[in-house]
């Protein structure tokens, strides 16, 4: 693992302002028609008591506000947001597709 790359930037951003219980970035960039090696497409499972009472819409506008410029190096970010006793209940976390360009 690069010391400076695209993962661990967004892990510690996210880490530092969401203090979540559970966070999992997974790179599914290899899912995609990019070269080998590449971090521009990712999946975010995100657990904080940051999201309670909020819209998904402003869960999403938090997390993409909390990277700021990292989002320019990032093609796709797919995201499941969820508050503690949401994600203890009922965690929807989806599959992501092989890319059709792939």
């Amino acid at each position: 693992m690069k010391p400076n790359n695209i993962k661990s930037k967004i892990m510690d951003k996210l880490n530092t302002v969401f203090n979540p219980s559970f966070i999992d970035l997974i790179n599914e960039s290899h899912m995609h028609n990019v070269p080998e090696n590449s971090e521009t497409h990712f999946k975010l499972i995100i657990v904080s008591d940051l999201f309670k009472d909020l819209s998904l819409v402003k869960r999403h506008k938090k997390v993409f506000e909390s990277l700021g410029v990292t989002m320019d190096k990032i093609h796709a970010l797919s995201m499941s947001t969820y508050d503690l006793n949401e994600y203890e209940s009922n965690p929807k976390i989806i599959d992501s597709p092989e890319c059709a360009n792939k």
